[in-house]
């Protein structure tokens, strides 16, 4: 499980638009280029919509692909249920078969707490959400679910070396009619599916690498979201329930 645990942290950096290390690809002079403006500007009024909410929440499936050893493809699901309240605070909690994790961060401290095991971690974190991120990320190597939506600045680090993005068409994610855009930089696909009437709120990532065997993706796909959220500090402070041991964060790892 080592190898696909390492997938899923690159490919949500990529998606977060965060870690975005520009990769040479021979593939990129062989495809055709152009930057729809129609897509970059559907792309950017999500971005600066979710940017300015002060408060919500949303539940995400994630269907991650992996190639197991004997060559045949598996997807590992997992769910994911996150609160947000800017400047400094969100909730997080992830359930599938390799993860029953949920994360608090209060504006001091950052925490995981793994139900199963009855196990906790925390130490101090920085001052504001897209702070504690970066310092989760690059200290603790530990991406966060929907990490892309959290980021005020998403649009221009999504859009980095980006050569084709384009509007494919529309399409019916849960009963929400969507506009679906598709964008490539090296490397890396994604789609997004962005609400084509009201807040335009995404509803659907599919993230390809391309350097991986088999182009494999990772699919989140987003419903319930609240934008008129109604939370309470304690929401998002952690009180280790009795029995629960403390134990610490791994360092982020330096080797292959």
């Amino acid at each position: 499980m080592k190898r696909l645990k390492t997938g899923i942290t690159v490919l949500l950096a990529v998606v977060a638009g965060i870690a975005l290390l520009a990769v040479t690809s021979p593939e990129v002079h062989a495809q055709d280029t152009g930057v729809d403006p129609q897509a970059a500007q559907i792309l950017k009024r999500m971005t600066d919509y979710l940017g300015s909410l002060q408060k919500f929440s949303v539940h995400t499936h994630n269907t991650i692909e992996d190639v197991i050893d004997a060559g045949p493809r598996v997807d590992v699901d997992i769910s994911a249920s996150v609160i947000v309240s800017r400047p400094d605070k969100l909730h997080a909690e992830r359930k599938g078969g390799l993860l029953d994790q949920v994360f608090f961060y209060d504006g001091r401290t950052l925490t995981l707490f793994n139900p199963s095991d009855g196990v906790f971690a925390s130490e101090p974190a920085p001052a504001t959400i897209e702070e504690m991120l970066d310092h989760a990320r690059e200290s603790l190597d530990l991406v966060l679910p929907a990490a892309d939506l959290v980021y005020r600045n998403a649009f221009p680090l999504l859009m980095k070396d980006v050569y084709l993005a384009m509007v494919v068409g529309q399409a019916v994610i849960g009963e929400v009619v969507c506009d679906h855009l598709l964008f490539s930089r090296p490397g890396v696909d994604f789609q997004v599916w962005v609400a084509a009437e009201g807040e335009p709120l995404p509803y659907k990532y599919v993230v390809t690498d391309r350097a991986l065997p088999g182009r494999l993706s990772i699919v989140t796909v987003m419903r319930n979201w609240n934008v008129a959220l109604s939370v309470s500090d304690a929401q998002f402070s952690f009180d280790p329930p009795q029995g629960a041991q403390t134990i610490r964060f791994l360092p982020r790892a330096t080797g292959n």
